[in-house]
């Protein structure tokens, strides 16, 4: 690939639209936000699982923009919770819900919960989908739901998201390290192994 390709990513999360360009840069694409195509529609999140509901993001906005599209499904998996929120993740404390609330309604729900049984994972999938191909990746990160939230840095979930290895959550880790461990990373580092392969970069 010789030129620049146009890579649309179906999100306006600007902590996430920063987080794929920096963890992507290396890569000889374009990244701008399906905002920056004048593409402004919420996405039917229709699906059962993280990979389909990517899929169905990135198909439909494939369908409303030139270019390669990248779409990315993602969200906080509770054992304690059987997993939830899972696919509702953003929705879980109700649809206006501000992110500080979201979270402190976890906290809550896990109140008295001993460490151990406090563990959960973030999970990403990633569906890339151009004129020629379509395929999803898969990664996640495992932890440990705080008694508070803790730090700054970071969206969404982070604050209360505690990474043993570290002793610190996604919110308090530099963004270095984070861009390293995080399910997002991972999916991103296992697609730029697929495009490696596909695209001979």
């Amino acid at each position: 690939m010789t030129v620049m390709e146009k890579l649309v990513i179906a999100s306006g999360n600007a902590g996430k639209i920063k987080e794929i360009k920096t963890i992507l840069n290396k890569l000889p694409f374009n990244v701008v936000s399906m905002r920056d195509e004048g593409y402004n529609t919420d996405f039917d999140e229709t699906g059962a699982t993280f990979r389909e509901n990517a899929l169905i993001k990135a198909n439909t906005l494939k369908r409303a923009v030139n270019g390669i599209v990248l779409a990315d499904d993602s969200g906080l998996e509770i054992d304690f919770l059987n997993g939830a929120p899972g696919i509702f993740t953003s929705r879980f404390a109700g649809e206006n819900a501000h992110q500080h609330e979201k979270n402190i309604k976890i906290i809550n729900l896990l109140k008295g919960i001993d460490e151990k049984y406090r563990t959960c994972r973030f999970v990403c999938a990633i569906a890339f989908v151009s004129d020629k191909i379509s395929f999803t990746v898969e990664e996640s990160t495992e932890g440990i739901i705080s008694c508070e939230p803790r730090g700054d840095a970071g969206f969404g979930y982070d604050p209360i998201f505690f990474v043993p290895e570290y002793g610190k959550t996604f919110a308090e880790l530099p963004e270095s390290i984070k861009n390293r461990i995080s399910h997002r990373a991972k999916a991103l580092e296992k697609l730029h192994r697929e495009l490696s392969v596909i695209y001979g970069i």
